[in-house]
This record gives structure tokens, C-alpha cells and sequence, in this order.
């Protein structure tokens, strides 16, 4: 009997444009020494921030591989500016559903340094698929109602990105109605809690299929900024460790430590893999069922491991770093708020566990 064997081979490896994007941030950054708000007209000026626009606003029609090479770039240096919320947040949910009337607002102004944010969560509802956040339709206008938190630079966004019971709205950020809380972040980075009170939206500014769409590609850009967060983290410890003398050796000598810059470098191997493969994957032009729920089950595969694994790397850099790991000078601590402070946005590890655990067969029985 013959037996026909096809195998299948994935090729993760970046095209010429991911190559390309990658390339200008490295470049950008070895030019520039801001890694903070300072950074963004600089961005601004390179066309980074264009790069995803449709090319009818000035933009290079780039899609998600390309936005996420650019925030992996980014995060191995852990700068700290709005492009996460701005382009994975906002311009690539909206390229994919926005209508004309809608793009011709927002894309030209992203283009000349416009911030743009999304407020996924809810009290004790991270990343709900069914928001509380109501959207009552008047006329030609939406009446919006509810309470967010955790929203990043919505004090200097220009619009807003919030999930409703009706679907997306895209929300202004200057109409009247906004309540803005500020509350703490580890990076320090502005962060809101929102109250919205009737806020009025052209009714086009609605996007009934927009939630599922957002969710999905907001958790593959943290992804991509989670890896270029550990891969700069262990580069930075690798390089200390291999310099700086402890008794009369450096500390990658002992075995101890050769073994956790060894445990943290699987770590970042295996989330490397991860992002690439759910981030290929959610690229891919199919609608089918099937692919969804095999897109969903990488999704939530990968916002467990960011929850999880990050911070545990981050921690263990702290210890191997030692006393230097805590001088304000040294870029560490730039990463290690940047890991809790997207951890904290997923939702925690037990949440994310729980959202794993539901696409078990043997986990929907019970729940049923």
C-alpha cells in the first residue's frame, strides 16, 4: 500500500519589507537618543507612523507583519512612546474596518504625529467580548455610555477606540462627555480611567463587527512588543554579566548564573516563536471558521505566555543584574515596568489561564 505523506513547512522568516521596517527603527535609534514622548515627532518625521496607512492617505499600505517587526524594534530598546496604542491599537483595526468617511478623519492626522488609543477593559472585565459599555443609536448620531480603565495616553489621544455592545465606536477625544481619572502605571506613562456620559459620535463612527477584529490584533502587537522587550532584557543582562567582575570574576562564570541567562533565553526563544507564529497566522486571508478558531487558540496561547512567563524573566534579570539592576541610569527598569504594565493590561496570569483553559474540550463540558 502507498502511502502519500505531505508535510506542511511554515517560513516565519521576515520578507523584504519587515526587513526594511526593522532596519529604519535600528537605524532611528542609533541616530537618536530619546527612548520617551520626545521620540514621537522624531517617528513622525521618518514616515514610521505612516507605514500602515492605506498608500490613497501617504502611507506605505503595510499590515500587521510590518507594524509588529516595527514595535519589536522598538521594544528591544524599550522605548516608551504611543506607537503600540497608535498603530496596533488603533490604524490597523481601522484599516480593516473603518469606512471612507471615517479614514479620510483619522489617517491623514496619524500621519502628521496624531495619537490614537483603545479602551479594552472594563472593571473586572479585561478584553471583554461583551462590553458593558452601551452604544444607544439617535438619529445619525450613537449615544455612548460606560466606564473604562487602564486606556494609555488617552489624556493625548486624538481619538478613541472603545468597545460597546453595538460594536466599535471611534470616538473623538475632544467632544464633551469624557471623564478622565488618571491612575498610576509602572512605566509612568499617562493612563486613564474613562467615564463616558452620552457621548456623541457620527453614527458612521460605529462598527458593529469591530470588537472581535481589535481584540485579535491588539493581543499580536503586545505580543510582538512582550518579544522585543525579553530579547533587549537579555541582551542588556548577557552584556553585564560577561563585564562586570565579581570576585575577581565575571558573574557569567558562575554556574548559577550561566544557568538562569540559560533558562531566560529559552524563555525568550519559545516567545519569539509564539508571536511569530500568532501574528503569521492572524496575517493570513482566510474567514473560515476554522482558521479563526485556530487564530483565537494562538492568540490566547500567546497573551498567556506574555502574562506569565515576561514578568517571571524580568524578575529574574533584576536578581542576576543585582545592586546595578536598581540605579536609575541603567535601562533596566525601563523594561521591567513596560513587562508588568502589559501583563497587568491582558489581565494577569490567572485570567489568561482561565481564557486557555475554556478552549479545552474537556473545560467547556464543565462549564456547560
Amino acid at each position: 500500500m502507498n502511502t502519500s505523506i505531505r508535510s506542511i513547512v511554515l517560513d516565519f522568516t521576515m520578507n523584504e519589507s519587515q526587513d526594511t521596517v526593522a532596519e529604519v527603527v535600528v537605524s532611528l535609534l542609533e541616530r537618536e537618543s530619546a527612548r520617551d514622548i520626545a521620540l514621537w515627532p522624531i517617528l513622525m518625521g521618518s514616515g514610521l507612523l505612516s507605514a500602515a496607512l492605506p498608500q490613497r492617505y501617504g502611507g506605505d499600505g503595510l499590515g500587521l507583519l510590518e507594524v509588529s517587526a516595527m514595535l519589536t524594534e522598538l521594544a528591544t530598546d524599550a522605548v516608551q512612546v504611543p506607537a503600540l496604542s497608535t498603530l496596533g491599537f488603533g490604524v490597523l483595526p481601522l484599516v480593516r474596518a473603518a469606512s471612507d468617511t471615517l479614514a479620510e478623519k483619522v489617517f491623514p492626522a496619524v500621519a502628521k504625529g496624531a495619537v490614537l488609543t483603545a479602551a479594552f477593559n472594563e472593571p473586572g472585565a479585561p478584553f471583554s467580548m461583551k462590553p458593558e459599555t452601551t452604544a444607544v443609536t439617535v438619529g445619525n448620531t450613537v449615544q455612548i455610555s460606560g466606564h473604562k480603565v487602564g486606556v494609555p495616553f488617552a489624556d493625548l489621544a486624538r481619538w478613541i477606540l472603545v468597545p460597546t455592545d453595538s460594536g466599535l465606536a471611534v470616538v473623538d477625544a475632544e467632544v464633551p462627555g469624557i471623564g478622565r481619572v488618571e491612575s498610576p502605571s509602572s512605566t509612568r506613562v499617562p493612563e486613564f480611567s474613562l467615564y463616558l456620559d452620552n457621548v456623541s459620535i457620527p453614527a458612521e463612527q460605529l462598527l458593529p463587527g469591530g470588537v472581535p477584529e481589535l481584540n485579535r490584533l491588539a493581543l499580536a502587537v503586545i505580543g510582538s512588543v512582550a518579544d522585543g522587550l525579553l530579547k533587549g532584557v537579555l541582551t542588556l543582562t548577557a552584556e553585564q554579566v560577561r563585564t562586570r567582575y565579581q570576585l575577581g570574576l565575571p558573574p557569567a562564570q558562575f554556574q548559577a548564573v550561566s544557568q538562569q541567562i540559560a533558562d531566560i533565553y529559552i524563555t525568550s526563544r519559545v516567545l519569539h516563536s509564539i508571536t511569530l507564529s500568532a501574528n503569521w497566522a492572524l496575517a493570513q486571508d482566510d474567514d473560515s471558521a476554522e482558521h479563526r478558531e485556530r487564530v483565537d487558540t494562538n492568540l490566547d496561547v500567546l497573551a498567556y505566555w506574555v502574562a506569565s512567563a515576561l514578568p517571571a524573566a524580568m524578575q529574574k534579570c533584576y536578581r542576576i543584574n543585582s545592586d546595578i539592576g536598581t540605579e536609575i541610569a541603567y535601562p533596566l527598569h525601563r523594561y521591567y515596568s513596560q513587562a508588568e504594565d502589559i501583563a497587568r493590561m491582558l489581565g494577569g496570569t490567572s485570567f489568561r489561564l482561565d481564557c486557555l483553559g475554556a478552549r479545552c474540550p474537556s473545560a467547556q463540558l464543565q462549564y456547560q
